[in-house]
C-alpha cells in the first residue's frame, strides 16, 4: 500500500511541475458566444492538430499579471493539441445520444427486426437475401402490408368460392382442395402439403328422410307435418323414434328449462320446442336431454333476427343446419387422430346425445304453437311468428323420426409454411374453414378469400425481402360443419408437438356477419395486443375513424364492448381448451340484431350477404384482413412475443368475486377457498418477476430472448389441467374447458349452497347431476384439481426450479 501511494505521489509531483493553462471554446446553445473553460495537461511529444476547428480564446491580461503574451502561445498550443481529444468527445456523445434515442425508438416498436431488408419503392423489385440496405421497421412493414393487400380481389374469391359445392366428403370439395393447393404451390412458400384424415360423418337418409307426425291418444301416428327443407338435418343427432306431448321450452338454455318446471310444466317425457340463438345447437339438445326430454325441435324465431323496413330476413319455409356433438372433432375416435379408425376400438364421445333432435321451418313452428296449450309463456319468450300468445304447454303428441346414417369420409386439410429466420420452429397459425353445407357465403367463402388474400401478401413481402422471425402457417380446413372436425383432429393428431411449437391460432371464420360491430372471441393473453392493432386499422364504415375509435364511440370500455370467451363451435376453442395454444376469431355482425339470418342455410349466398352489408362486404373483409394481418406481422416478427401473460391473474381474481359471495355458506361448513387466492398471488408474482426480468434483461441475447419467448408462449398450455385424462376430459383448460376440473364446475357446484340441488343450473357446463346437492367430497377434490392447476402454471412462469418462490 506505501509502494501504491508513494508511486501516485511522485505522479502528481510530474504533473504538477508541468504548466497548466486553459483551454476555450465556443459552446453552441441559448446563450451565444458563452465561453466554457477546461482544463487540459500538456502532453509531451505530441504534435498540434493541422486542421484544428478555429478557437476563441480570451484576450490579453490586465495590467499587473503575469505576461499575457507569453501565455497567449501556451494556450494556442494547447489549444491544436487538445483539438483532437474535443473531437472524440463529441464524436462518443453524439453515438452515446444515437444509440440512446435508438434503444427508446426500439422499445417502442417491437415489430422491428434485425436483418430485414429495406423495400425499395418498387415494390415488384426483389431484394436478394444478402442486399443488407438497412432495417425496417414497424411502420415500413405496415406500409408494405398494406399495400401489397390491396391488390387483391377479395370480393371475387369470396363470389366465385360461394359457387362452388363443396359439403365435407363430396367431389365438389375435393375439386376444391385441389384447386387451393394448386394456388398455395404458386405463391413464395417454403413447403405446402395436404394431410388426410378418414371421419365418421353423419348424413341424411335419402331414400329414408326423417319424419314428422302428430299422434292420436293411443299414441300411433297419424297426419305427417310437412319438412319442407328436407335436407336440412342435425348431424350426430340419436337416430331412432321418440313419441311426447310438445312442450315450448325459449331457447332450451338450462335456465330456461328450470323456469319451465318451475311454472308446473314438466320436460321429462316430452318433447321440446327451442328456438334458434343464445347457445349451439349442441347445447340445447344437452340440457333437453339433461332434464329428460325425449327429442328436440328447433326452429328460427324471427324476433331473434335483425328487424326494420330495410332488414332482410330468413324465408319462413327455410330450417337452419347445426350438429349436436357436445364437442369437437370425429366423436367416434375421441382423444384419438382419425388417421385409420380401424386402429381404434370402437368408443363413442360423451358429447353424443342419446336423444334425436331436428331442425323445422318457422311455419312449420307456427303450426305446433297454435296447438299447445297451458299457462302463457313470460312475455321475455315471446316471439314474432303469427301466433299471440305463445304457450308453455302441454300439446298434442308428436311422433319424431330420424334417420341419418354414419359414413366413413375423408376429408383434407391443405397447409402452406413461410419458415421462420430466427425461431422456424415456433409457428403462428393462421386458419380457415372450407368446407359448407350449402353456398356458405358467409360461413366459410369469406374466411377462404381472406385467407388465400393473406397468402399471397405475405408471399408478395417474402418476394420484397421480408422474412418473419418465426414461421407462419395457413391452413384451410375441411369438415368444419361438423363440429371442426379437420382442425381437432390435426390437433390431436400433433398434440405432442403443437403444445411445444405453435405460438398463437388466428381463426378467419364467420369473420364478416354485419359490418356495424365488432367482436373478438379470444384468449385473455391476446387482448392487449388487439387493442394495439384496433388503433392502427380504418373502421369499414366510418370515415377518419380507426376501429378501436369506433367501438368506444359508444362504450369507454372497450374491453367490455369487444371481448368475448372463445365459443364451442369455433374452430378456435379447440386450439386452447384442448391443445392450451391461445387463439382468437374475429367477427363484424349488425349492430341492432345478435345474428345474420342466413347462416348455416341454403340461403347463405353471395347475393344475400352482399345485401345485409349494403354494398360494404369488400370493405369490411378488407378491414378483417388487415387485421389478422397486422396480428401476425406483430406475433412473427415481434422480437419478443407480445403476449399478456399477466392477464390470466385478472381472470382468475373475477372468478374468485364470484366465489367469494359464499365464502360464509363455506365457512360454515369449515371449508375455505384460501387455495386458490394462495395459488393466484403466487401466479401474480411469477408474472411480475418475469416481467421485471424481460424489462432488465438486453434484448440483443438471442439465448436469454429464445427462453423468454418459450415461456411466454406456454402459458395457455399451463392452465391445461394434469390431473385429467385427455382421453375422458379433452377440453381440460381450467377456464375454458368442460368438466369437473374447471373453475366454472366448481362455481356452478358452490351455487348447490343456497339452491338445495333442485334443477341442473350448470348441467351442460359443468356436468352437475340433476337432483343432487352439494358435495363436499366433490367439493374438496374439484378445488384440488382447480388450484394445483393454477400453482402449477405460477412455477412454471416462475423458470427454473430454484427460481419458484411461492407461499403455498
Amino acid at each position: 500500500m506505501e509502494r501504491l501511494w508513494g508511486l501516485l505521489r511522485r505522479r502528481a509531483q510530474r504533473l504538477s511541475s508541468r504548466p497548466s493553462q486553459t483551454i476555450y471554446k465556443r459552446v453552441e446553445g441559448t446563450q451565444q458566444g458563452r465561453l466554457e473553460e477546461e482544463e487540459e495537461d500538456r502532453e509531451e511529444g505530441v504534435e498540434p492538430s493541422a486542421h484544428f476547428c478555429p478557437m476563441e480564446l480570451r484576450g490579453p491580461e490586465p495590467l499587473g499579471s503575469r505576461p499575457a503574451r507569453q501565455n497567449l502561445g501556451f494556450w494556442a498550443v494547447a489549444g491544436r493539441r487538445a483539438a483532437p481529444y474535443l473531437v472524440l468527445i463529441a464524436l462518443l456523445i453524439f453515438t452515446g445520444a444515437f444509440l440512446l434515442g435508438y434503444v427508446a425508438f426500439r422499445g417502442s416498436c417491437q415489430a422491428c427486426g434485425d436483418d430485414v431488408l429495406v423495400v425499395s419503392e418498387d415494390l415488384n423489385h426483389e431484394l436478394g437475401a444478402d442486399s443488407h440496405q438497412g432495417t425496417l421497421y414497424w411502420s415500413d412493414l405496415q406500409a408494405m402490408f398494406l399495400q401489397l393487400l390491396g391488390e387483391g380481389h377479395l370480393e371475387d374469391i369470396i363470389r366465385q368460392t360461394s359457387l362452388r359445392q363443396r359439403m365435407a366428403g363430396s367431389a365438389g370439395m375435393a375439386a376444391l382442395a385441389q384447386d387451393i393447393r394448386e394456388a398455395l404451390l404458386h405463391q413464395q412458400l417454403d413447403h405446402v402439403w395436404m394431410d388426410t384424415h378418414y371421419v365418421g360423418l353423419q348424413f341424411p337418409d335419402p331414400d329414408h328422410p326423417n319424419t314428422l307426425h302428430w299422434v292420436n291418444a293411443s299414441g300411433r301416428p297419424e297426419e305427417q307435418l310437412p319438412l319442407e327443407d328436407p335436407d336440412v338435418y342435425c348431424p350426430y343427432s340419436a337416430t331412432g323414434n321418440a313419441t311426447g306431448e310438445l312442450v315450448y321450452a325459449h331457447y332450451g338454455r338450462s335456465e330456461d328449462l328450470q323456469d319451465l318446471r318451475a311454472r308446473g310444466v314438466e320436460p321429462t317425457g316430452r318433447l321440446l320446442l327451442v328456438r334458434l340463438g343464445m347457445i349451439n345447437f349442441a347445447q340445447k339438445v344437452a340440457s333437453a336431454q339433461d332434464f329428460g326430454a325425449r327429442g328436440v325441435l328447433i326452429y328460427p324465431d324471427p324476433a331473434d333476427f335483425s328487424q326494420g323496413p330495410h332488414k332482410i330476413s330468413l324465408s319462413s319455409y327455410r330450417a337452419v343446419y347445426g350438429h349436436v356433438h357436445l364437442g369437437t372433432g370425429d366423436p367416434y375416435t375421441p382423444g384419438f387422430p382419425s388417421f385409420n379408425q380401424t386402429q381404434f376400438p370402437p368408443v363413442q364421445s360423451s358429447g353424443l346425445p342419446s336423444i334425436p333432435a331436428q331442425p323445422i321451418s318457422a311455419d312449420i313452428a307456427s303450426l305446433l304453437l297454435r296447438k299447445l296449450e297451458g299457462p302463457v309463456a313470460p312475455q321475455e319468450w315471446q316471439g314474432h311468428l303469427p301466433v299471440s300468445p305463445y304457450r308453455l304447454g302441454p300439446g298434442p303428441g308428436l311422433h319424431l323420426g330420424v334417420n341419418n346414417h354414419r359414413a366413413s369420409t375423408p376429408i383434407s386439410n391443405i397447409f402452406g409454411c413461410i419458415e421462420g429466420r430466427s425461431e422456424p420452429d415456433h409457428y403462428v397459425v393462421i386458419g380457415a374453414q372450407r368446407d359448407a353445407w350449402g353456398p356458405g357465403a358467409a360461413k366459410s367463402a369469406v374466411g377462404t378469400a381472406i385467407l388465400l388474400e393473406l397468402v399471397r401478401t405475405f408471399s408478395s413481402m417474402v418476394s420484397n425481402g421480408f422474412r418473419p422471425r418465426r414461421s407462419l402457417l395457413f391452413i384451410s380446413w375441411d369438415g368444419g360443419d361438423f363440429g371442426s372436425v379437420g382442425s381437432t383432429e390435426w390437433l390431436e393428431g400433433y398434440l405432442s408437438v403443437l403444445h411445444l411449437k405453435a405460438v398463437v391460432y388466428v381463426s378467419l371464420d364467420n369473420a364478416v356477419l354485419g359490418d356495424d360491430k365488432f367482436h373478438a372471441k379470444t384468449s385473455p393473453l391476446l387482448i392487449s395486443l388487439i387493442e394495439n392493432i384496433l388503433k392502427q386499422v380504418d373502421s369499414p364504415n366510418r370515415s377518419g375513424q380507426t376501429l378501436y375509435e369506433q367501438v368506444v364511440f359508444n362504450n369507454h370500455s372497450w374491453e367490455a364492448e369487444v371481448i368475448r370467451p372463445l365459443p364451442m363451435d369455433s374452430s378456435a376453442y379447440s386450439f386452447t381448451a384442448f391443445a392450451g395454444v391461445p387463439a382468437v376469431e374475429f367477427s363484424f355482425t349488425e349492430q341492432d340484431g345478435p345474428a345474420y339470418p342466413f347462416l348455416h342455410t341454403k340461403e347463405d349466398t353471395y347475393e344475400n350477404l352482399h345485401r345485409v352489408l349494403r354494398g360494404r362486404l369488400p370493405a369490411v373483409a378488407q378491414a378483417v384482413a388487415q387485421l389478422a394481418g397486422q396480428l401476425l406481422i406483430r406475433l412473427s416478427h415481434d422480437h419478443l412475443l407480445p403476449l399478456d401473460f399477466g392477464r390470466y391473474g385478472d381472470v382468475v381474481l373475477r372468478h374468485i368475486g364470484s366465489l367469494n359471495e359464499f365464502s360464509g355458506d363455506l365457512k360454515a361448513r369449515g371449508l375455505t377457498l384460501q387455495w386458490v387466492y394462495s395459488a393466484r398471488g403466487d401466479y401474480i408474482r411469477a408474472a411480475e418477476k418475469l416481467r421485471k426480468e424481460i424489462y432488465s434483461s438486453e434484448e440483443s441475447d438471442e439465448r436469454l430472448t429464445r427462453m423468454y419467448n418459450v415461456r411466454i408462449m406456454r402459458v395457455e398450455f399451463y392452465f391445461l389441467s394434469q390431473y385429467v385424462s385427455p382421453a375422458d376430459s379433452p377440453f381440460r383448460h381450467i377456464f375454458l374447458g368442460r368438466g369437473d376440473h374447471t373453475l366454472g364446475a366448481l362455481l356452478d357446484h358452490v351455487r348447490l349452497l343456497r339452491s338445495g340441488g333442485s334443477g341442473a343450473l350448470g348441467a351442460v357446463s359443468s356436468q352437475v347431476v340433476p337432483g343432487l346437492g352439494f358435495q363436499e367430497s366433490r367439493f374438496r377434490r374439484q378445488l384440488a384439481l382447480l388450484t394445483w392447476t393454477l400453482q402449477g402454471a405460477a412455477n412454471a412462469l416462475s423458470g427454473d426450479v430454484w427460481n419458484i418462490d411461492n407461499n403455498f
